[in-house]
């Protein structure tokens, strides 16, 4: 019997957290059962009480404090006791049933997902043996980031390094789009969400940059760190390889949309193939349920 997960992925500040909320809650009210697993081992506070925390393993500020180690590092060493510690995960999933959807929360440490194998370890270990998950990556990037371009395409190289790391199906979706809502155009908006590296040659170069003749092509020089010749040369570098590539796409998310978190859902559950696996219900059989508890 298989289980069905998405794990919840990016950057710090996309939104991860919030997502994994709203996507509770849309589930609550539409009847469908979830377990809420947090492995942020930093995180504090919860809209919904997770029912496996990492922190009741390990948490990050013991390690900081007991092993001199940075969050960074803190962080790493973290994910690494956990692999060693696997039942910590395994047991209270052992009962979870297929007709539950696993939420698994991140940390926003993107080394985790597009450097180190350790991420790609404990997704193996879901996926294999008597767990039998089938698991998506849910990846978030901030909506804000199409206003500054090369940020943009950093953040997609991003997404597309954790789509090669994890090997699973993956669904990325821009986060907080309610924070660029009127500012630009449905048009513009469609060469972002498919990525048009385009975009980049259109980028007006800074015209606050101090470039003197003969500095251009001097990586070195002070107009040129993030404005020069080099600059450019480097972001179109990076929005060919996406271009090549042709992996990436984003869907939008609004999470105090309702319907938006719906849709963002649906994409999950086509990835996951979740509706094939339940079993078909009879009009009649949510009216019988709720009649049979009254009793």
């Amino acid at each position: 019997m298989s289980k069905y997960g998405t794990i919840v992925v990016g950057p710090a500040g996309a939104g991860k957290t919030t997502f994994c909320s709203a996507l509770i809650s849309h589930l609550r009210a539409n009847k469908r059962s979830c377990f809420y697993i947090n492995l942020d081992p930093a995180a504090e506070e919860f809209a919904y009480e997770p029912d496996v925390d990492i922190k009741d393993l390990i948490s990050l500020e013991d390690v900081m404090e007991e092993m001199g180690l940075g969050p960074n590092g803190g962080l790493i060493y973290c994910f690494e006791f956990l692999l060693d510690n696997l039942d910590f995960l395994t047991e209270p999933l052992e009962t979870v049933t297929e007709e539950y959807l696993i939420v698994i929360d991140m940390p926003g440490q993107i080394e985790l997902y597009t450097h180190v194998p350790i991420l790609p370890a404990l997704v193996k270990h879901l996926m294999r043996g008597s767990l039998n998950i089938n698991i998506c990556a849910a990846y978030l990037l901030e909506a804000t980031f199409i206003v500054d371009r090369p940020k943009f395409f950093a953040g997609t190289l991003s997404a597309m390094s954790a789509m090669l790391m994890l090997e699973i199906p993956h669904v990325n979706i821009l986060s907080k789009m309610d924070l660029v809502k009127g500012t630009i155009a449905r048009r513009d908006l469609k060469r972002f969400i498919h990525p048009d590296v385009g975009l980049l040659d259109e980028e007006v170069p800074d015209s606050t940059s101090h470039d003197t003749p003969g500095d251009d092509d001097d990586p070195y020089a002070a107009g040129n760190v993030m404005g020069g010749s080099s600059f450019r040369r480097l972001n179109r570098a990076v929005g060919q390889l996406i271009d090549d590539f042709s992996m990436v796409s984003f869907l939008q998310l609004d999470a105090q949309d309702e319907d938006s978190v719906g849709a963002i859902l649906a994409y999950i559950d086509d990835a996951i193939q979740y509706h094939e696996a339940q079993e078909p219900k009879e009009p009649n059989d949510e009216i019988d349920t709720d009649m049979g508890d009254r009793d």
